[in-house]
């Protein structure tokens, strides 16, 4: 009887092993949460903002607002949205004001936002470089909707990150600039994964489809992994730098030209 050696798996490269988990959740987060702080987490990729230790509203440019969220699903108007944070901006209020008024109903408010926050927060508490500060006292405009305990949003931000590890492990596609892939018959998408292919021009990063959809960024990073792992869409190379004028490239029999080339060689050497 002949044995069969069976050879040992291949040795993964960096990019495809899980990530740490643990990594950009904020400890300076927990802190706060354990003293009940009050007032705004500013980090590289957006903000927090707490009320007596739990986030109560989430910012990044890295996502739609609240108002295109709304007008996208026609819950609210922007005119709408507008006259409310005037009305009740400056108190805090807006939120409680679009209830009060008859503009949305609570349990509409209520989950807009809390989708909004989760969205948001999972942008703000990534890998940063850059100091994160905290203004204790600083309320946002649209004031308390739905609290969400410090422990709920680090174990979904954790649970979203390998959501996306699993699906295609390598985040080029999270932010930069996505091409289409130049296939003779690409493998057929679910509808929503079409309209988010259908934004992909060589320019637009996942947060610029995502604003063009109004649609949460992360819901878009998930669709833009799949696409990614159909071999649909990567991300664009990055732009080659000019090429340098033959008048510099060019020896010369000028003596004032040769000196300044000495010169600047000289300089680029220091």
């Amino acid at each position: 009887m002949t044995a069969v050696r069976t050879p040992p798996p291949p040795h993964l490269p960096l990019r495809d092993r899980p990530p740490d988990t643990e990594a950009g959740v904020s400890p300076m987060l927990s802190r706060l949460a354990a003293e009940r702080a009050t007032g705004v987490l500013i980090r590289e990729r957006g903000t927090l903002y707490l009320a007596d230790g739990e986030v109560v509203h989430a910012e990044s440019p890295a996502t739609p607002g609240l108002d295109v969220l709304f007008a996208a699903r026609g819950v609210l108007d922007p005119g709408v949205w507008r006259d409310a944070v005037a009305a009740a901006g400056a108190r805090h209020r807006v939120g409680r004001f679009l209830v009060d008024s008859g503009r949305i109903a609570e349990g509409a408010l209520e989950l807009c936002h809390l989708g909004s926050l989760y969205d948001a927060a999972y942008f703000v508490l990534g890998p940063s470089s850059t100091p994160t500060r905290f203004r204790y006292g600083a309320a946002h405009w649209l004031g308390p909707v739905r609290p969400v305990p410090v422990a709920a949003l680090a174990r979904e931000t954790v649970r979203r990150r390998e959501l996306l590890h699993r699906i295609w492990p390598d985040p080029a596609t999270d932010t930069a600039p996505l091409v289409r892939a130049r296939l003779a018959a690409g493998p057929t998408v679910p509808l929503r994964q079409e309209a988010v292919l259908g934004r992909v021009d060589g320019v637009r990063t996942a947060a610029d489809v995502s604003l063009a959809l109004g649609r949460p960024a992360f819901h878009t990073l998930v669709d833009l992994r799949r696409l990614a792992a159909a071999g649909l869409v990567a991300a664009a190379p990055p732009a080659q730098p000019p090429p340098v004028p033959s008048v510099l490239a060019q020896p010369s029999a000028d003596p004032d030209v040769a000196l300044l080339r000495r010169l600047r060689d000289a300089l680029e050497a220091l």
